[in-house]
């Protein structure tokens, strides 16, 4: 078992980005060591160039990252945490792969679409071929298992559409190169709303730093944006069923869920009938009892920039270890001589 998994370093970590992923890593890095195998995580650098960015908040924004990640219980004794652009293997076999990759493939991604919005011939091509770079982030591991949301199936989908046609045109039957990974989309993992507007995701990129809880918020603010989180009149009811059309209720209602351990029911029970001048300050003291100390930790580690260098560096070294079979591999199998000059 190989779990290959990565994150973009474009402003600071928030709840979603905990409930709905780095929580989860930290369950992969015990599940994988448990089975013999590995947990690699990377912070997704290289991504994050395929939008207009700050070289210095971006370089900011790593070191942000990856004390977040620790801080959240990432162990790198058991993960390997590194960033793309140490590792120059990830552009490399990007460019090898894109000689498989289809346009009709990437013509049909949706996320291209939404991130260009309407000025398409505008973006750029990195933004176009990002999910090429995606499948070159997990092929260049042999990647078994990939945890994805629902918004990144359809990417993982293409890397082992691209892996399978790479075996198929330049491999052996008996000896495919590449492994074609499976989604891990954890059944617990909370899709967290804005806090203005459940109906959409809880985002970083948001211009309203209400609409989000990040983890570094201390207790203070994180009381303060569930005070003036958007709620409506009605009484909480007692099972799921009764959140239909109640956006905001129901994603506070699974916020608490998800810290607690509950179900959404099982939640409701506790307060139905009460408003939400009742369930907001439990909510607040559920989240600052689960935030604080991962607060605390990413305060500390920030102090400390030689270290979170060391880090990125060690895992950064043993990630090159893992790839390079695979990258000689791709090279070989093209028909090309790979340089060794670095």
């Amino acid at each position: 078992m190989r779990v290959v998994s990565g994150i973009q370093p474009t402003g600071r970590p928030h709840l979603g980005n905990y409930l709905g992923a780095i929580r989860n890593y930290v369950k992969l890095q015990d599940d994988a060591v448990a089975a013999g195998g590995e947990c690699l995580i990377f912070i997704a650098d290289l991504h994050a160039i395929s939008m207009p960015h700050d070289p210095a908040e971006l370089r900011a924004s790593t070191l942000e990252l990856v004390a977040t990640l620790v801080a959240c219980g990432l162990d790198t004794n058991k993960t390997v945490l590194f960033n793309q652009a140490q590792v120059p293997a990830h552009a490399e076999l990007q460019w090898l792969l894109s000689g498989t990759a289809r346009m009709g493939w990437l013509n049909r991604m949706t996320q291209f679409k939404d991130k260009s919005g309407k000025n398409r011939e505008g973006a750029s091509i990195a933004l176009f071929t990002y999910p090429v770079l995606q499948a070159a982030d997990v092929l260049l591991y042999q990647a078994t298992h990939v945890p994805v949301g629902e918004d990144q199936k359809q990417h993982l989908e293409l890397a082992r559409d691209i892996a399978q046609k790479f075996n198929n045109d330049f491999c052996a039957e008996d000896a495919p190169l590449f492994t074609l990974p499976e989604p891990i989309i954890p059944p617990d993992a909370a899709r967290i709303m804005s806090l203005r507007d459940g109906t959409k995701k809880m985002s970083k990129s948001d211009p309203s730093e209400m609409s989000r809880i990040e983890l570094a918020d201390d207790a203070d603010t994180i009381m303060k944006k569930i005070k003036k989180a958007k709620t409506d009149p009605e009484p909480l009811p007692g099972d799921k069923a009764g959140l239909a059309d109640r956006p905001e209720a129901e994603n506070l209602v699974s916020i608490c869920a998800a810290l607690t351990g509950e179900t959404v029911d099982a939640v409701l029970a506790r307060f139905e009938g009460h408003g939400f001048g009742a369930f907001k300050p439990v909510l607040g003291e559920a989240l600052v009892e689960t935030l604080s100390p991962i607060s605390k930790r990413y305060r500390e580690l920030l102090e400390d920039r030689e270290s979170l260098d060391a880090i990125l560096a060690k895992g950064a070294f043993r990630a090159r270890e893992i790839g390079t079979p695979t990258l000689d591999g791709t090279y070989s199998a093209l028909g090309l001589v790979r340089g060794r000059d670095r």
